[in-house]
């Protein structure tokens, strides 16, 4: 293991299993967050802190499964996961398989099964990530919670974004507005490369700018400060 502990998200809805990996981790050196019980959970936990892997019960309880939750991983959280499994149904998984888990866990386990799972599958990972070469391959969307409900939100739909404090706010086009947790840095590490920084606070969609100003961008119904500091990187964008 490297010389930080790694991160692990236990996403399993039986309460005493949960407990029960959350400990076996714990003995052998890693940090395990708080078990989320169902996808809702999982989305909102790595929303706050993103761990460096997920051990997932493919048969959650609620209307999305592990299933589903390992497909939002894959497109937008891109960490390794390992499916915890019983006796799921032939469909269930054809469809876990389609998600390229790092590794399974058949019920009932033991700790040396947990961390030697985890073992391999960060290390495999870990092998990939300085392979990369290739540009990193997009998602077009985000999923942001507003209120008790996720909203999908097309990247091409975001007009810009307004950081203030710990806090994000993300405009769009409808004139949508939604409000994460989270630093306007890391959030762009999401995004495309249309978007650019241009002020401490703000980020815009290069293609919805209409105007550059000395110090400020125009918008469709907005008009954004822009700081000297990202003025001449920003008109590299248009040659």
């Amino acid at each position: 293991m490297p010389n930080s502990p790694r991160k692990v998200l236990v996403v399993e809805d039986e309460i005493i299993i949960a407990d029960s990996i959350v400990k076996s981790l714990n003995s052998v050196g890693y940090i395990s967050f708080e078990p989320a019980l169902n996808y809702s959970q999982a989305i909102e936990s790595m929303e706050k802190e993103l761990p460096d892997i997920a051990i997932i019960d493919i048969q959650l309880s609620g209307v999305k499964d592990g299933v589903d939750l390992a497909e939002i991983i894959n497109s937008q959280y891109r960490i390794p996961f390992i499916f915890l499994t019983s006796n799921s149904d032939q469909n269930t998984l054809e469809r876990a398989k389609q998600t390229k888990p790092s590794a399974y866990l058949l019920k009932p386990f033991t700790k040396q099964d947990i961390y030697t799972s985890l073992e391999i599958a960060l290390y495999n990972f870990d092998q990939k990530k300085e392979q990369i070469t290739e540009p990193t391959v997009y998602e077009p969307y985000l999923l942001v919670k507003k209120g008790t409900s996720y909203h999908k939100i097309v990247f091409d739909d975001i007009v810009f974004l307004k950081s203030e404090h710990v806090y994000l706010e993300i405009v769009t086009r409808q004139n949508q507005k939604y409000v994460v947790r989270t630093s306007l840095t890391d959030y762009l590490k999401k995004l495309p490369s249309n978007f650019a920084r241009v002020h401490r606070s703000y980020a815009v969609n290069i293609r919805f700018i209409e105007k550059i100003n000395s110090n400020e961008i125009v918008l469709p119904e907005y008009s954004i400060p822009l700081s000297k500091d990202y003025r001449k990187e920003l008109l590299k964008n248009f040659g």
